[in-house]
């Protein structure tokens, strides 16, 4: 059997080139089950022909949009998991607002189709004036965030653009954000994340820094509570919280499309999964 995974486009391979880490250490557990493996760029337009399409590492997409949407239109009728109507809709971190309204807690969120200065001082006087962060609706590795303290002025290329606006969450410098990963269904590891002194960002070119951990009885509740929500056939999923400093959590994203998943830091080192890709992939070959 094939399957698919889609990769960074040929422009990005320098921007994302530890793809190959992860290319390195799923390629062998999927082998072992028979499969084998095309990494394809996520952009390239050419028709897919396999039985799976895992979009485990299209690093990118959310510098151009339109080619996005465009290939998500171009790749209905292929089987990928997570489902297309799930990346499509995971695309947009409005979603949060969607979450929400079905009672899953989320960081305090406000969007704006076009950021004004007038909204950040709405958003300070709301919540007591906090710092502030604001990022674009789609966006990945802090591309396009900025951390706004006290009265300090939005960037001049933040204005006029679609934002998100949140409280920053004193945790993230505390506690650090807290990532749990479900497989095939279940729950198989967590990791905290924190920053470099000094920084919000918690992502690895950032200086951040990151270890596996038992995850807190509420945090798994939470990220349980997510998945519920969502009601969705994932192959995959990776659940991005923090604490909210009174004994619970708040979701900050959760990475349906390309999360980096640490398999490294399974129980097994990623087997569980790779039996999961190649059963889903069987079950294609069976249908089609």
């Amino acid at each position: 059997m094939r399957i698919c995974i889609l990769i960074p486009d040929d422009n990005d391979l320098q921007r994302y080139d530890d793809w190959r880490d992860q290319a390195t250490l799923i390629e062998p557990l999927l082998a072992a089950h028979g499969l084998s493996v095309e990494w394809r760029a996520w952009t390239d337009p050419a028709p897919i022909d396999v039985d799976l399409v895992l979009p485990l590492m299209a690093w990118g997409y959310h510098r151009d949009l339109p080619r996005w949407q465009a290939q998500l239109d171009r790749w209905q009728g292929k089987r990928f998991l997570n489902p297309l109507e799930v990346l499509r809709w995971n695309t947009d971190k409005r979603y949060l607002l969607e979450l929400a309204a079905k009672s899953v807690a989320i960081v305090p969120t406000r969007f704006h189709e076009a950021l004004r200065e007038s909204n950040l001082a709405d958003a300070r006087a709301a919540i007591g004036g906090a710092d502030l962060v604001i990022k674009p609706p789609v966006s990945a590795g802090s591309d396009h965030t900025w951390l706004l303290r006290g009265a300090v002025p939005c960037p001049a290329e933040a204005l006029g653009r679609a934002m998100l606006v949140q409280p920053m969450m004193p945790a993230i410098a505390t506690e650090g954000e807290y990532s749990l990963f479900w497989l095939a269904g279940d729950f198989a590891h967590a990791i905290v994340k924190r920053p470099a002194a000094g920084d919000f960002r918690v992502q690895g070119q950032f200086g951040g820094q990151s270890q596996a951990i038992d995850p807190p009885a509420a945090a798994k509740a939470l990220a349980l509570a997510t998945l519920a929500a969502i009601d969705a056939e994932l192959l995959y999923a990776r659940v991005d919280m923090v604490g909210d400093g009174e004994g619970g959590y708040c979701l900050m994203e959760i990475e349906l499309i390309e999360p980096w998943l640490s398999l490294d830091r399974t129980a097994d080192g990623g087997q569980t999964f790779a039996a999961a890709v190649a059963a889903a992939a069987a079950h294609s070959a069976s249908a089609g």
